[in-house]
C-alpha cells in the first residue's frame, strides 16, 4: 500500500520555485550594495534594504530571517559610511525602518515555523490513524494476487474517511471498499467501526449478507457512541452514512458482490473494462433508521483465470481535470498494460494524478485483485 498525496509538496516546478525564492533577499542585498560601491550610488537604494527580512522569512527560519535583517544592517553602515552620509537623517531612518521590518518579519516567521511544525504533528498522527484502517495487503491472498494505493487529497491535516481491507478466509477471499460521508476524526472512527467489524465477521459467518449486517450494526453502534460524546453535529445526524462494497472471490471462477451505495466494481477481461452494477440498488450503512433495513441480496458476476477486478472509491471517478472533465476511468484501464496488479495500479495511479493535475478534491482508494491464470480468457457474455 503507498500513501500519497494528490499534490506532493515537492516537485521540480516547487524545488526550483523555492530556489529562487531563497536567494532573493541575498540578490536584493548583493544588488544594493553594487549599486553603492559604485559610480551610480547617486541612486536611493534605502528602501530596496527593508523588504529583504520579510523576504528572508518566506522561506527562512526566524534564525536566517534575523541574519538576513543583520546582513542588510552592515550593508546599510557600509553604504553611509562609504558615501560619507552619516550626517544626514537618511541613514538613520534607513536603519529605522528595517529594524521595524526585521522585528516584525522574525515574529511572523516565528509564529509560521510554530504552526508548521504543530501541522506536521498532527499529520503524522493522522498517518498512523489512517494506517489502523488502512493495513497494507499481502501481493498475494488465496487464488488472487492483490495491490493497493490510496491517494489523500491535498486538506492540511484532515483524515479522510476511506477504507478498504481484505482477508483470506475459509470461505474465500473477502474484500471491502467503503468511504465514510466527511473527514476528521469521526470519520476515521466511523471507517474503522466498520473495518473491525469486516475483519471479525468474515472469519466466523459464511453468509456475505450477515457479513454485511454486522458491519451496519457496529456502524450503529459507533454513531451513538458519536451522538452521546457530541462529536456529530446535530443538524448533520441525517446526512451521516458509509457507502460500502463487499466482494467475495472464490475457487469457482465467480465473484460474489453487495453493493450499498458504493460505486460498482470494474472487471477487466481480455483488455475490455465492464461495470459490475448491482441490479437492485441498495442504501448506503447508517441510513437504516430512515429507510429501515433493507433485503441484502448477493449477486454473482463471472471472474475468470486472468481477470482483474478494480474496487475503488468515488474520489477516483470524481477527480477532475482543469476543464472540469472527470476522470475517464474504463477508458483510461483499457489503455494500460502491466504485467503484475502492482505495476498495473501505479500506472493507473499515475494517469489519476495527471488528470487531475496534481490535486484531488476527494480522497482516493483502489484495490486490485487479479485471478490466477489457470485457463484461456474469454470476453464478456
Amino acid at each position: 500500500m503507498r500513501f500519497m498525496r494528490a499534490a506532493p509538496g515537492v516537485s521540480g516546478r516547487s524545488q526550483t520555485l523555492f530556489a529562487i525564492t531563497r536567494c532573493l533577499p541575498f540578490l536584493v542585498l548583493a544588488a544594493v550594495l553594487g549599486i553603492e560601491l559604485s559610480p551610480a550610488h547617486t541612486l536611493y537604494t534605502g528602501p530596496l534594504l527593508s523588504p529583504a527580512p520579510a523576504l528572508a522569512a518566506v522561506t527562512m527560519g526566524p534564525v536566517g530571517t534575523a541574519g538576513v535583517a543583520v546582513l542588510a544592517g552592515v550593508i546599510s553602515v557600509i553604504t553611509a559610511i562609504h558615501n560619507d552620509a552619516w550626517g544626514t537623517p537618511q541613514p538613520y531612518a534607513n536603519l529605522l525602518a528595517l529594524l521595524v521590518v526585521a522585528v516584525a518579519s522574525v515574529a511572523t516567521c516565528a509564529v509560521r515555523v510554530r504552526r508548521d511544525r504543530e501541522l506536521a504533528h498532527v499529520r503524522r498522527i493522522a498517518e498512523v490513524s489512517q494506517n489502523v484502517v488502512l493495513r497494507p495487503l499481502p501481493a498475494r491472498m488465496g487464488a488472487v494476487n492483490t495491490a493497493s494505493v490510496y491517494l489523500a487529497a491535498e486538506r492540511g491535516a484532515q483524515i479522510g474517511g476511506d477504507l478498504y481491507e481484505a482477508m483470506c478466509t475459509r470461505y474465500g477471499v473477502r474484500l471491502i471498499v467503503g468511504d465514510v460521508r466527511g473527514k476528521g476524526l469521526a470519520a476515521v472512527r466511523s471507517a474503522a467501526a466498520v473495518v473491525g467489524a469486516f475483519r471479525e465477521a468474515v472469519h466466523y459467518e459464511r453468509d456475505l449478507a450477515e457479513v454485511m449486517r454486522r458491519c451496519a450494526a457496529a456502524l450503529a453502534r459507533e454513531y451513538e457512541l458519536l451522538d452521546r460524546s457530541q462529536l456529530r453535529d446535530p443538524q448533520e445526524l441525517e446526512e451521516q452514512f458509509v457507502t460500502v462494497l463487499l466482494a467475495q472471490v472464490t475457487d469457482d471462477s465467480l465473484v460474489q458482490l453487495i453493493n450499498r451505495g458504493h460505486p460498482p466494481p470494474l472487471v477487466m477481461r481480455a483488455g475490455e473494462v465492464r461495470s459490475l452494477d448491482p441490479e437492485r440498488p441498495l442504501p448506503p450503512l447508517g441510513l437504516e433508521e430512515f429507510l429501515g433495513p433493507p433485503a441484502i441480496g448477493v449477486e454473482t458476476f463471472p471472474f475468470l483465470p486472468g481477470d482483474r477486478l478494480l474496487l475503488h472509491t468515488d474520489g477516483v471517478v470524481e477527480a477532475r481535470n482543469h476543464c472540469n472533465e472527470f476522470f475517464p476511468l474504463c477508458r483510461t484501464m483499457e489503455t494500460l498494460d502491466g504485467a503484475t496488479p502492482s505495476e498495473y495500479l501505479d500506472r493507473l495511479r499515475h494517469a489519476l494524478v495527471r488528470h487531475a493535475e496534481g490535486r484531488l478534491a476527494d480522497d482516493a482508494a483502489m484495490v486490485l485483485i487479479e485471478r490466477d491464470v489457470g485457463g484461456a480468457e474469454r470476453p464478456f457474455r
